[in-house]
């Protein structure tokens, strides 16, 4: 399994630079036949991207996957749509004379049209200069919705993004997982898959290429600490719970929430029931490494904790206002301290700044990933969809993290040495624990 879902490990600029080809002189304008030939490849991509935007146009029957609302700016846009294209007469002759002159002097014969148009749907999208927004397949969109229901073939990480090396990073490693038996760590950075760089790549598609059948390996190129670590990992079926619980001494419950999927509400409901029973006097919420996912998931969760009020709120361009709250029925009456890191983001931050926000629960750890930004994925009717960020989110009191991320009330960092070296000691759990039976005896 490969989740993804966003730390400084080296520059950015480590990818190094690939030798300049050795030159050799020019016979019968062979140099300006190849640069022209290339220019033409790179030209059919971007004019194939206007001139396929009709045929998304007429193909996206939008389901909006998070308040039921018709997507873009309202169905009543449709019309603006059309007569606000980019497509003009002009540039479908001039896509067709590009078309021609490839057919003519492009040196392969055998050209894969299908490859160029999926080719021309990404790039429409990317060039939004969004991470957050990508296109899927028909494949990839019922892979996206497999994906969230908790199994998964793949090598049990966690992916997110690196912000500052754009490239992809270990999020997190689900114990008894191939990711666990090679001894992948949080923040690992992602540099190459099998031999490709994934320098830039959108989440999708690193992961994408990490999952594969099972039984079959996948060979990782990650850089720790500044050194370069080579990682031969075999694919196999992960079965991923989201909600892990425990109970430890003097009443003090423990629930992490490693992810929001469609089946995180009722495991989490299932783990606080137990935690109750149990005789629950105090609750550590572990949110370290979790990368976000579905909106609703968080929101009714948090629903169990809250006291009545905002939860969040979105507001989209046009500063139409989207409210989520909480009547306050469940709301949780112990005390509570919420485990946080950099790699908790976008839900995972929804759920620990509301808690700040109504000082129910103490922040530990250190600051959140900063993801402030809601995504749709609008699905199109032949299967495919285009995911776009469509609104910002704000906590109760107005907040909105993006960029920024949220401060723990008590700054913990993890001691990684000596996590590794003595069977997994958690100094920032330790420390919560701490604090909480501190909280109990006053």
């Amino acid at each position: 399994m490969v989740r993804m879902e966003e730390n400084e490990i080296y520059a950015v600029g480590y990818r190094g630079q690939v030798p300049a080809p050795e030159q050799k002189p020019d016979k019968g304008g062979r140099y300006f036949w190849c640069g022209l030939i290339t220019g033409l490849v790179m030209a059919l991509l971007v004019v194939s991207a206007v001139y396929l935007v009709n045929r998304i146009q007429a193909a996206v029957t939008a389901r909006d996957q998070v308040s039921g609302h018709t997507a873009g700016r309202d169905s009543e846009d449709e019309n603006d749509m059309a007569s606000d294209t980019a497509v003009t007469p002009e540039m479908i002759e001039k896509l067709q004379l590009i078309e021609k002159i490839i057919d003519t002097y492009f040196y392969e014969e055998d050209i894969d049209r299908s490859v160029l148009e999926e080719g021309a749907y990404r790039g429409m999208v990317e060039a939004l200069g969004d991470p957050y927004s990508q296109y899927y397949s028909a494949e990839e969109l019922n892979q996206l919705y497999q994906d969230t229901q908790g199994v998964y073939y793949g090598i049990g990480a966690y992916i997110s993004l690196d912000a500052v090396t754009s490239y992809a990073k270990i999020s997190g490693v689900i114990a008894g997982t191939p990711a666990e038996e090679a001894d992948l760590r949080e923040n690992d950075i992602i540099y190459k898959v099998e031999d490709t760089d994934v320098y830039g790549m959108a989440l999708e598609e690193v992961t994408g290429m990490i999952k594969g059948e099972e039984g079959t390996t996948v060979h990782l190129t990650l850089v720790r600490d500044g050194m370069e670590i080579e990682k031969e990992i075999e694919r196999r079926k992960v079965e991923s719970p989201t909600v892990n619980s425990e109970m430890y001494e003097d009443g003090i419950a423990y629930i992490q929430i490693t992810e929001f999927d469609n089946v995180t509400e009722d495991q989490f409901a299932d783990a606080l029931a137990v935690a109750k029973g149990s005789g629950m006097k105090g609750l550590i919420l572990d949110l370290r490494g979790n990368p976000g996912g579905n909106l609703m998931s968080v929101v009714n969760i948090a629903k169990m904790m809250l006291p009545e009020g905002l939860i969040v709120y979105t507001e989209d361009r046009d500063g139409h206002r989207t409210e989520y709250k909480c009547d306050g029925s469940r709301q949780l009456e112990v005390p509570m301290v919420v485990l946080v890191n950099g790699n908790s983001a976008s839900a995972a931050e929804i759920l620990a700044g509301a808690i700040k926000d109504y000082g129910i629960g103490t922040l530990l750890g250190t600051t959140t990933f900063g993801k402030g930004i809601v995504q749709r994925p609008v699905e199109m009717s032949d299967g495919s969809a285009v995911k776009l960020t469509i609104s910002a989110y704000y906590t109760p009191n107005g907040i909105n993290i993006h960029g920024v991320g949220i401060e723990p009330d008590v700054v913990c960092e993890l001691d990684s040495e000596r996590y590794y070296s003595e069977e997994n000691y958690d100094n920032q759990l330790e420390s919560a624990k701490e604090l909480l039976r501190e909280m109990l005896e006053q």
